[in-house]
């Protein structure tokens, strides 16, 4: 028979009555003809309250035995659920990570899983029992327990549904399925009912809370369905697959309202600046988004990145270490800061869509500190206050209430088998997917500093842009210093002309700004899967820049797309390098 993959969060199980709930939907999967394995995370708060027994007991907890403690929140209801299903006329077992065959590393509290071992789960399937498994464990080389941080539970049902070659992955929450933003903060957001893997990828990593990345890295390197479902009510809710390119420009939109700001300024503009302030990020596990380098004047360069707020102390403290490193260096941060993203395959087909973007963000009143792109998102860093107003305003911009017309295709079977082959060489489940490298060499640079660091500024240049009919790829503003900002975009080559002439036009009247171009560069990208999620991307990918003597002229990053801007002359040589690195020589 198919299976099928259900998962239950802890707000789904907190009571006996939710656990019910589950095992009735369990038992008419069942019983509509599939074998049915049912992953459930902890009851309700019973995770946060071992955690607070724990800090009761020691400051400084053992992270083995915060493993061994925290397992038990899923063995409770996994054990509840079974007996829930037995009453209701079917056979069922409950089944710890071990006992499930999830084998990890030994990295205690933030595992990763390296393989599952399918067999016992087989076995009670054909046995014809539901497989009540435990979320968010696993088991060590050494045979201890582990647990895979946040979103583990999510992450153990992708990993199972893809071991097992599952029809479909249901993840019931308390929600109704993918909306275009959260609804909480904007009253007009529309339910999703399809989204294609990137773009969930991108709004999971950006803010929208609804899953974890790490579940959805699983979903696109093994093809697995996923159907984000309501728990509450029998509402189909929205199925996560490969599709093509979307009709409309953007999909969803993401705000983080707690990300704080980390420049590096006043680096050398040398080769392994970058490898050195990865590596730092990279020792402390540090999940650094946004980063950004824009082009260094007089032999200086600045490099921003966002990170939680929750780990700014150890990020300063990587800083600290990585400018010592360096030799020479600044470090400055920022904390009333908010990170509004907009996601989108449509974006490979629409122009624009920065400017319009930029210009409701501007006409909201908020100034943006910080933009980075990819191929199918726009992240603008901007002043908290007054964030949400610009959420909504973005919304509205964009007509995201309306449904646009259903994407039908699949992506192209190329990518997909690419995809496919790297998946089939690897070592371990979760080890990192990286699966293109490649070079481009069709554009040019165009570079504004000492532009006013002020509401609309961007939106003023962007538009200019989109004006005169040209396309920009990368687009990098660094944060102000001294009330002045720097913007970078890259367009095609035989483009760059007609955009500095309409740059131009437009700051005259903004004095002391500069301009300077290059008709020739080299944009060098990694693609892959969850790039971001694994530190250690980036930290290769600099490192075997650093090693051939490459330096970094520019940076942006997204989920599935790493991309630094080198000199044309060894353009070649960084490829090879990387290449080399990635083990696609």
């Amino acid at each position: 028979m198919p299976v099928i993959v259900q998962k239950f969060g802890g707000t789904s199980v907190a009571t006996a009555e939710k656990i019910r709930t589950a095992a009735r939907r369990a038992v008419d999967a069942k019983r509509a003809g599939h074998d049915v394995v049912l992953v459930l995370s902890a009851r309700g708060k019973t995770t946060d309250e071992l955690i607070a027994l724990a800090d009761e007991i020691t400051d400084t907890p053992d992270p083995r035995e915060m493993d061994s403690l925290l397992a038990t929140g899923e063995q409770e209801s996994t054990a509840l659920a079974a007996m829930a299903i037995r009453s209701l006329g079917e056979d069922a077992v409950s089944l710890s990570g071990g006992q499930l065959g999830m084998k990890t590393d030994d990295r205690h509290t933030r595992a990763r899983i390296q393989s599952i071992d399918t067999a016992r789960i087989r076995r009670e399937l054909d046995a014809g029992r539901i497989v009540v498994a435990c979320g968010f464990q696993g088991v060590s080389p050494a045979g201890d327990v582990t647990t895979l941080g946040r979103g583990g539970s999510d992450t153990t049902a992708t990993a199972l549904a893809a071991a097992l070659d599952a029809e479909v992955c249901e993840i019931y929450t308390d929600v109704e399925g993918v909306f275009t933003t959260d609804p909480r903060k904007v009253p007009d957001a529309r339910k999703v009912q399809r989204i294609g893997y990137d773009e969930m990828l991108e709004l999971a990593s950006l803010g929208a809370g609804v899953m974890h990345s790490r579940s959805i890295e699983f979903a696109k390197k093994f093809r697995v369905p996923l159907r984000v479902r309501p728990s509450f009510a029998d509402g189909e809710g929205t199925l996560i697959e490969a599709l093509a390119a979307s009709a409309a420009p953007v999909t969803g939109l993401a705000v983080v309202e707690d990300e704080c700001r980390v420049t590096l300024s006043a680096l050398p503009d040398e080769p392994g600046v970058m490898s050195s302030v990865f590596e730092e990020m990279a020792r402390q596990a540090i999940p650094i988004d946004m980063v950004i380098q824009n082009i260094a004047r007089g032999g200086i360069a600045d490099v921003s990145f966002t990170v939680p707020k929750g780990v700014l102390a150890e990020t300063l403290t990587a800083a600290t270490a990585a400018v010592d490193r360096i030799g020479s260096g600044r470090i400055t941060q920022g904390t009333n800061v908010a990170k509004v993203s907009a996601v989108g395959s449509g974006m490979r087909k629409f122009s624009g869509v920065a400017a319009r973007m930029f210009r409701a963000l501007a006409d909201s009143g908020v100034n943006i500190e910080m933009v980075t792109t990819s191929e199918i998102k726009v992240s603008a860093l901007v002043t908290r206050d007054g964030c949400l107003d610009a959420l909504r305003r973005v919304h509205e911009e964009f007509d995201l209430q309306t449904p646009p017309p259903e994407p039908a295709e699949v992506e192209p079977h190329a990518e997909s088998q690419t995809l496919q082959d790297v998946v089939s060489r690897m070592a371990g489940m979760e080890d990192i997917v990286v699966s293109d490298a490649a070079l481009d060499v069709s554009q040019s640079r165009l570079s504004l500093s000492g532009v006013p660091d002020r509401v609309g500024t961007a939106a003023d240049v962007l538009e200019a842009i989109a004006e005169a009919g040209v396309s920009v790829d990368m687009i990098v503003q660094n944060s102000g210093t001294d009330g002045l900002a720097a913007i970078t975009v890259t367009c095609p080559r035989g483009d760059l002309r007609q955009c500095r002439d309409a740059v131009e036009k437009r700051i005259a009247e903004w004095p002391g700004c500069r301009v300077d171009d290059a008709d020739e560069i080299a944009k060098l990208s990694v693609t892959g899967v969850g790039l971001r999620s694994h530190t250690g991307v980036g930290q290769a990918l600099f490192r075997a820049l650093s090693e051939a003597g490459v330096n970094v002229q520019m940076v942006a990053t997204s989920e599935t797309v790493m991309s630094a801007v080198v000199s044309p002359d060894v353009g070649e040589k960084a490829l090879a390098a990387v290449t080399a690195a990635f083990g696609m020589a």
